[in-house]
């Protein structure tokens, strides 16, 4: 039996719940762009309809981008709006799925979808770190390994601190300065992935704490990767680095840059910001859905 058969099987269904309220202030009307929407690959395993929810009621239109992301776009009014989602995800309960035989691929046999994930790109600029990453992993085994190596090397690094947190931090300088919140760790291993020509993509969304002990922090929207290994995509975690259980994709690209969850064109000023994702009738300490969100219950 293979070991991806093995977790799934043994693991029970479950409910999670999961949403978001954003509070943003802007002095003028104000075009944004939000990708607050779960991914289309998980859209099937929700109880209702996915929709973004807004106080005061704005026209809000939706599009995929480049990558298959659902994008919202609004005007936003002068003076604070709110916004965000609120839904139930049908989950196996499995833990990330792992396969320690899956091989890494030539560069030419890497399938055309998957070559951009090979190139540096705003944040993850593999080119500056090929050098050290060919002598730090340039002799280790290939495929599954190499990759966790990467991780733990990225999770040793770097030292995870919110204060210090910047949105313009790259994978060069996070190893530079050896800090970072989890998109950092996230472009680091990434980098390092595409500079030993294993493609990697950055991902958004939410991860659970279910099966993981208390005391529980507050709940945040986490970056991860997904990295082409034995024909297929597989979440890799620098950050916390270890299988998760209710990791909710939101959405896929090259690095944050391509997936923000809030893009404004123009001054704003975050006035509210919770988010949650934890199994319906779980754990109490694990609770921080509120009842009601935007007016819809979040059971």
């Amino acid at each position: 039996m293979s070991p991806v058969l093995s977790l799934v099987r043994d693991a029970p269904a479950m409910r999670i719940k999961i949403g978001c309220e954003i509070g943003l202030f802007v002095p003028v009307a104000t075009p944004m762009i939000t990708m607050l929407s779960v991914h289309p690959s998980r859209v099937d395993d929700l109880e209702r309809p996915d929709a973004l929810l807004v106080e005061p009621a704005v026209p809000v239109t939706q599009y995929r981008d480049g990558f298959g992301n659902i994008c919202s776009r609004m005007m936003l009014p002068a003076g604070e709006t709110r916004f965000g989602m609120s839904n139930v995800v049908r989950d196996s309960g499995a833990a990330d799925q792992w396969d320690r035989t899956a091989a890494q691929h030539a560069v030419e046999d890497v399938p055309d979808q998957a070559i951009e994930y090979l190139l540096p790109s705003r944040f993850c600029e593999s080119d500056l770190l090929t050098q050290e990453a060919w002598r730090l992993f340039g002799g280790s085994e290939g495929g599954w390994a190499r990759v966790q190596a990467i991780c733990d090397y990225a999770n040793a690094r770097l030292t995870f601190d919110y204060k210090t947190a910047r949105p313009t931090r790259t994978a060069a300088e996070a190893h530079a300065e050896q800090i970072g919140v989890c998109r950092d760790f996230t472009h680091l291993a990434i980098a390092l992935c595409r500079a030993m020509n294993i493609p990697a993509k950055y991902c958004t969304g939410l991860i659970s704490d279910i099966g993981q002990p208390p005391p529980y922090a507050p709940m945040d929207f986490a970056a991860w990767m997904q990295v082409y290994l034995g024909g297929r995509w597989w979440d890799f975690d620098p950050r916390n680095n270890r299988p998760m259980t209710g990791r909710i994709l939101f959405a896929t690209g090259r690095d944050a840059a391509d997936v923000p969850l809030t893009h404004t064109f123009g001054w704003h000023n975050l006035t509210v910001f919770k988010t949650w994702c934890e199994e319906v009738g779980g754990a109490p300490g694990m609770a921080q859905a509120p009842a009601v969100s935007l007016g819809r219950t979040t059971d």
